[in-house]
């Protein structure tokens, strides 16, 4: 017998959920039970997300024991719940990999497994994947059936409600399973709870309720009165008024630690017709005390001592740039008293924790609501504020529309504090911010900068709130090269860049974006020139077209896509000037760039140091070569 069959017993059996489902429903508790303690000892080895996992033991076990899965398809909303699933779903022995290079992917992947229906990473999408597949399933005839579970943050955003509303219109056969774990259940409303969804959920309850509306509809006055009753009786002890209105038959709210109900309830719910929602009420970290106590600081904590609960924090060379940014936002606010600050539920990942408690009239996260943010701070810019929105840069893609619409058309001084732009690391390549030089530098208005440094962060932002238009700050995950952040803040010259080096060598190499200092001995072992850009937008077009004047090749170094980024943009500029000289463009190449440490993304884009030297000097060589040869 091998350890983890001593550990866990039943856990060790289960290959696969129809392993799970050969079990009497009795052993559902203890599966739950070592399904648990396996996730606190894994996860504590090597970090990940942690708390939500902990929340969603019962409710997995319970989805995949009734449900036929993969047959039946289960859509998670985010992942960050979704660590019981891989567990149970053949991946058990590899859960230990998660997020590491080569290892399990942080959130479900279609690529991984077949019991990964839909692939996740930005929230809100279960709803409207799931009812594309249950409305699939309906034209091809099938018995398949669809469950969509979605986390109560993920419902603040307007795309679950608009696929809840599109759901209820179509009357399609669909589960929603709402995992509230922001809420608890007091003994009384419990038990009347317990009570009305053993009955709300019978099939002879849906079967009187549909017969009482044929035969009621027949009498018009009577209709009115028993629909009237029915939303009253149910709006009063239930707080499912909405989700009815949307077309959902609603059950609960229920226990969601309570394993036999939860198996009892989807058994019911599987065989109804129609739209259906299942209210859940789970709590983040359960079953781990620290967790409980603080799910927050548990979401996503790295390596820990699961008996003392003391996580292991990995020494830093100096502050991050989201410390940078926080720092920064807090001075302004004091300098400043029309600075507010607006986060779409990013308020520790974005370094707001300390001007949310310095300035909570002052502070507004929105929840996960980007679209809502970028509008809600153009608002409160037409009104003379000044709105800085700190989001990170995969994230303001869902917020694209608004951006151009409701801030740049208007020109409005909005402020965009891009954290995590570039690669990311462990989240993968749902949450690499590869794009936004691109989606940013063609929107007419728009100024967009690129520190090199700490320092040049904290003055850039300053900048920002100078001018009269929008702006954004892009700026990586991560701490910087340990340059100090002067606490004087000064503008910088808007479109200007800098010389950091001059070469004799006849290559020029610019670079937007902390990747300078990476780059920097490259530029000294080459005796090449190197520029830190700084803007993108507006280029300093003067200055790239003197280095074309004085160099023989020019080279554009950046941490974002090729395509349409800042090396496409002085492409643009030397093709307009109608100058011609050797021009290469290095950045993340033409594919997604997928999980691993920020050093395993920067290696396998070719942007860590040993990537940027390869591609520098095969480029430079190939181009003496070349000018040897007069070809």
């Amino acid at each position: 017998m091998t350890t983890l069959d001593k550990r866990y017993p039943l856990l060790s059996k289960i290959n696969s959920p129809a392993d799970l489902r050969a079990l009497p429903v009795e052993s559902l508790g203890e599966v739950c039970h070592e399904l648990r303690q396996y996730l606190i000892n894994t996860v504590a080895t090597r970090g990940g997300h942690f708390a939500a996992g902990l929340g969603t033991v019962e409710l997995t076990v319970a989805l995949h024991y009734v449900f036929a899965t993969p047959e039946d398809r289960l859509v998670w909303d985010v992942g960050h719940q979704a660590y019981p699933h891989k567990v149970l779903t053949g991946r058990r022995d590899r859960l230990d990999t998660v997020k590491q290079k080569d290892g399990l992917a942080p959130f479900p992947t279609r690529a991984e497994s077949v019991y990964d229906t839909f692939g996740v990473g930005h929230s809100s999408t279960s709803i409207s994947a799931a009812l594309g597949m249950a409305v699939a399933a309906e034209r091809e005839g099938t018995s398949r059936r669809v469950v969509a579970v979605i986390g109560d943050g993920a419902m603040t955003a307007g795309m679950a409600f608009e696929a809840l509303n599109n759901a209820g219109s179509l009357r399609t056969d669909l589960l929603v399973v709402l995992n509230d774990n922001d809420m608890s259940i007091s003994e009384n409303v419990g038990a009347l709870s317990k009570y009305l969804t053993r009955v709300l959920s019978s099939r002879k309850y849906a079967a009187l309720r549909e017969t009482g509306k044929k035969v009621l509809a027949k009498m018009p006055v009577a209709w009115e009165f028993a629909r009237r009753s029915e939303e009253y009786f149910k709006g009063m002890i239930l707080p499912g008024g909405l989700f009815e209105a949307l077309g959902f038959n609603y059950i609960g709210p229920i226990d969601g630690h309570d394993i036999g109900a939860l198996v009892r309830t989807l058994r019911n719910q599987r065989l109804l017709k129609g739209p259906q929602f299942l209210h859940v009420v789970t709590r983040k970290g359960k079953g781990y005390a620290p967790a409980e106590a603080d799910p927050i600081k548990w979401h996503g904590p790295g390596a820990f001592d699961p008996a003392s609960g003391t996580i292991f924090k990995e020494k830093s060379a100096g502050p991050s740039f989201s410390q940078i940014f926080g720092e920064w936002l807090c001075d302004m606010a004091e300098r400043d008293p029309k600075i507010v600050g607006i986060t779409p539920a990013m308020r520790e990942g974005s370094g707001l924790v300390e001007f949310s408690k310095k300035f909570p009239g002052r502070y507004f996260d929105v929840a996960i609501a980007e679209q809502h943010a970028v509008t809600f701070a153009a608002g409160i810019a037409c009104e003379g504020l000044k709105p800085v929105v700190a989001i990170y840069s995969t994230f303001l893609q869902r917020g694209y529309d608004q951006l151009i619409h409701d801030v740049a058309l208007q020109n409005l001084p909005v402020v965009f504090a891009l954290d995590r732009a570039g690669l990311v690391g462990g989240d993968g390549a749902t949450h690499q911010g590869a794009y936004d030089i691109s989606y940013l530098r063609c929107i007419p208005n728009m100024v967009l900068m690129a520190p090199s440094d700490e320092n040049e962060c904290r003055q850039m932002l300053y900048t920002a709130t100078t001018l009269s238009g929008p702006s954004a700050v892009r700026y990586p995950r991560g701490i910087g090269n340990g340059t100090p952040a002067v606490r004087e803040m000064s503008a910088v010259p808007v479109g200007r860049g800098v010389v950091r080096r001059e070469g004799q060598s006849g290559l020029a190499i610019l670079v937007f974006g902390t990747l300078l200092h990476a780059v920097r001995p490259i530029a000294d072992r080459l005796d090449a020139t190197l520029v830190d850009m700084r803007f993108i937008k507006p280029l300093d077009v003067a200055l790239v077209k003197q280095m074309a004047a004085r160099h023989r090749a020019v080279i554009t170094v950046e941490e974002n896509a090729v395509q349409g980024g800042a090396g496409s943009a002085v492409a643009e500029t030397l093709a307009e000037g109608g100058i011609s000289l050797p021009l290469h463009l290095i950045g993340i190449p033409d594919r997604f760039i997928e999980h691993g440490s920020r050093e395993d993304c920067l290696a396998l884009a070719g942007l860590d140091a040993a990537g940027l030297a390869k591609q520098i000097d095969g480029w430079w060589q190939a181009q003496r070569n070349l000018s040897r040869t007069g070809t």
